[in-house]
């Protein structure tokens, strides 16, 4: 196999370990009404089969990613697959709500640790721009094809099988996946830690960023301005602040405060984790609308979202590349933004009541058009500035801020739409009407959120300074793969 295939074929195993962790994140979902039924989950019990995922997959992104810097990438990749794939059979084996929640959280845990070396590793496969913009392409298109599979994959399997086969399914795709990992992926033995680790560091940040990934996904229940969510979101606050502290003293830092020198990589993860605020909020509190306005079931929910999920994937795979090629990423991730804006505006301002064609598919259909432009674009310039020993800790940072941002405006979200959704009632509408105008106003919510990030993208970005033209060999090879 000659390198240039080689490099692509990792491409499509990375993002198949990619595409696990997607799924997972969405199949489980759909499965949450069955789960409490066998489980005897209270509603607020039920939350942490998410809340505990959640919390560890956040919290250990960015210590992750580092790791694979210190340790190499390929081996901190394989750990995390297997931890996964280990967690996925404790998860299905569960037969009582701790031993569940107790899995998630390992099952977050391995999730985190080889999520947050893959863009690192991509950036090492393909140096050049060109290919970079190619693969990070495939890879945009397989998290949005992932997260239609999951939520097609979550109903049927639910109905026709159990929710434990949810969990069950990824034992023998993550096990193929890290018996090819290991012989294909190129090792890599990192930078080491020739001073000593900064084992302080490393715990101060693992346990604000999970105080803080906590404090969030717990507001919606306790509220955002009660003392729970106060106390707590400051105890994470002050954690982070010591642990900036102590970075900025330290001999070998887990964080080493150049990377934020970088304008382009400090903005970018702002605009990611705004962006991914509005995206999964929308896809979140989506799915609820779809349910509990239009009496949607499973697989009905599912198939209503492929419109987002397939032109996001198109344009990913076979359109962003040439785009960003020819134009910059800067100028296509605009672009991207600007319709973003108009499909959330049309959800926001449409009717309520007008059914899938008329209603959603169009608006769904151009918000996966603005994904698949902004996504690739945006992970391009966010490591265009980073150091090739800093790849993974600029890596894991554009994770964090994308879990912790999407977790944060959920919180927002659900309390602006549960807000709307009581007012309404109180002034006599009728459930569905409240609902349909709680989430409508969400969504005109994500549309503002996304408007702030095109003005953050016009005002503050800047162009990679490094632009090579698109070669067609490097599209060839990589559908031959």
């Amino acid at each position: 196999m000659s390198m240039k295939n080689s490099r692509w074929l990792s491409l499509m195993i990375l993002c198949t370990g990619f595409l696990l962790i997607v799924v997972d994140m969405t199949i489980v979902n759909v499965a949450l009404p069955s789960i409490q039924k066998d489980l005897g989950f209270s509603q607020s019990g039920l939350a942490w089969v998410i809340n505990g995922y959640l919390i560890a997959f956040g919290g250990l992104l960015l210590l992750a990613g580092r790791l694979g810097d210190l340790f190499g990438r390929k081996r901190v990749y394989l750990i995390g697959l297997g931890i996964f794939t280990a967690a996925s059979v404790l998860c299905g084996l569960s037969m009582n709500q701790p031993m569940l929640i107790a899995a998630r959280f390992i099952q977050g845990i391995g999730g985190a640790i080889s999520s947050a070396v893959i863009l690192a590793m991509i950036v090492t496969l393909f140096p050049k721009p060109d290919e970079q913009a190619k693969a990070f392409g495939v890879f945009s298109f397989i998290a949005s094809a992932g997260a239609a599979v999951g939520l097609l994959a979550g109903g049927l399997i639910t109905q026709a099988v159990s929710w434990h086969w949810i969990f069950f399914v990824n034992v023998p795709i993550g096990a193929v996946t890290a018996v090819l990992s290991a012989r294909v992926l190129a090792s890599d033995k990192g930078i080491g830690i020739g001073r000593g680790a900064d084992v302080l560091g490393a715990v101060l940040v693992t346990v604000a960023l999970m105080l803080g990934v906590y404090t969030i996904v717990e507001s919606s229940d306790y509220g955002l301005g009660s003392l729970h969510t106060i106390g707590f979101g400051t105890l994470s606050l002050a954690l982070l602040a010591a642990f900036v502290a102590r970075q900025a003293r330290g001999r070998n830092p887990i964080l080493p405060l150049r990377v934020f020198a970088s304008r382009n990589l400090s903005t970018a993860n702002v605009v990611q984790a705004l962006m991914s605020s509005a995206f999964l909020g929308f896809f979140f509190l989506g799915s609820l609308d779809l349910e509990r306005v239009l009496n949607y079931g499973p697989m009905a929910i599912g198939l209503a979202f492929l419109p987002v999920a397939l032109v996001m994937g198109v344009f990913s795979i076979r359109f962003s590349a040439q785009l960003i090629n020819r134009f910059g990423p800067l100028t296509v991730m605009v672009a991207g933004q600007v319709v973003a804006v108009i499909a959330l505006a049309m959800l926001g301002f449409g009717p309520t009541n007008a059914g899938y064609a008329l209603q959603l598919m169009v608006p769904l259909a151009l918000l996966g058009l603005g994904g698949g432009l902004t996504f690739p674009s945006l992970t391009i310039i966010a490591m265009s500035d980073s150091r090739p020993d800093d790849a993974g800790l600029a890596s894991g940072i554009l994770n964090t801020a994308g879990q912790v941002g999407g977790a944060l405006g959920l919180a927002v979200l659900a309390t602006l739409a549960g807000g709307r959704t009581a007012n309404l009632v109180s002034g006599g509408a009728d459930i569905a009407s409240a609902l349909a105008g709680g989430y409508h106003l969400a969504w005109l919510v994500c549309a503002g959120t996304v408007v702030i990030t095109l003005a953050l993208t016009v005002v503050v970005l800047r162009r990679p300074a490094v632009h090579v033209e698109m070669q067609d060999e490097c599209l060839e090879c990589g559908a031959a793969a």
